[in-house]
């Protein structure tokens, strides 16, 4: 299977959710052949779409339609005061996800809908009203940052940098610095303190008269999902994998555990798999994935 494929130019689009606010990401059409479905590529907290731009331009070479986008308060969607925004990752899921995907039926309301998630990208679906039409998932280090579940020898340091100095800052600043700090992009306050302040049970953090439709929503989901972990990976830990994929109680759930030394590679972490270098590797075997709904790495399922 070649990597070398013609690549369609992407066009710019903004996205208007349904409490008014905009969205800006592109649609990377399909380069040649038969369409062979849709892909929305779900960002991590605090990481620009543009990042995902390669991986979403390879898709696009091998027949997906592509769209990527920035959520609410982050990158191209960034409003001019950050911290007048409280937006929170409730509403990356059920408004900014919820208004890509009715975006991908409006414009092609037949293609196979796919989801990309990294991250927290992958449990946003699951907050979208409309996500019973969702597909296929592939998930890449998919968790919702619970502490407990970071990799022991490097928790103590990670509980410190994400829940408490950024949560002090954030009260100071009004919004999370992580440009200025180096920690990925800044951040709504509402998502600082999400992450912050998470704890074993994700539904918590909605208020207590929404939980149960949380829930309700969560395992509505019936899109067959492939969640990737990778050994080195400090934050998409097994368990914090597995701790995500159980609210998709209705769905079909593969866990795998990737290691760097399968793709020659020293270490691979939370974030590299979308980096070019992945091009004749991780990218090439999510197709199988993505087009045939056949897991790649079978001899890597966890559990």
């Amino acid at each position: 299977m070649s990597i070398a494929v013609t690549v369609a130019e992407p066009k710019a689009i903004e996205i208007a959710c349904e409490d008014g606010v905009p969205l800006r990401g592109h649609i990377w059409p399909h380069a040649r052949g038969e369409k062979a479905g849709t892909i929305i590529v779900n960002p991590a907290t605090g990481v620009l779409a543009r990042y995902y731009h390669r991986y979403a331009a390879f898709l696009s070479g091998h027949g997906f339609d592509v769209i990527t986008f920035d959520y609410r308060g982050i990158g191209a969607s960034r409003p001019a005061n950050l911290r007048k925004c409280n937006y929170r990752w409730r509403d990356w899921g059920e408004r900014d996800f919820e208004a890509v995907l009715r975006l991908a039926r409006r414009i092609d309301s037949g293609a196979p809908l796919m989801v990309v998630g990294h991250s927290i990208g992958g449990v946003l679906p699951g907050l979208a009203e409309s996500a019973p039409g969702i597909a296929r998932m592939l998930t890449v280090g998919a968790q919702y940052a619970f502490w407990r579940d970071y990799a022991a020898d490097r928790r103590l340091r990670l509980f410190l940098k994400w829940h408490v100095a950024m949560s002090v800052l954030t009260a100071l600043l009004g919004y999370f610095p992580g440009k200025l700090l180096g920690w990925l992009e800044d951040l709504p306050r509402g998502v600082a303190n999400e992450w912050s302040f998470r704890g074993a049970r994700m539904e918590l953090s909605h208020p207590r008269a929404e939980r149960e439709s949380v829930l309700r929503r969560l395992a509505s989901v019936s899109a067959p999902i492939l969640a990737v972990g990778v050994t080195d990976d400090e934050l998409g830990t097994p368990q914090a994998i597995a701790r995500a994929l159980a609210y998709y109680s209705g769905a079909n759930t593969t866990q795998v555990l990737l290691s760097p030394g399968d793709f020659d590679k020293r270490e691979i972490g939370h974030f590299s798999l979308f980096h070019d270098r992945h091009a004749s590797g991780f990218w090439l075997e999510t197709l199988i994935w993505l087009r045939d709904g056949l897991n790649p790495w079978p001899g890597k399922v966890v559990g």
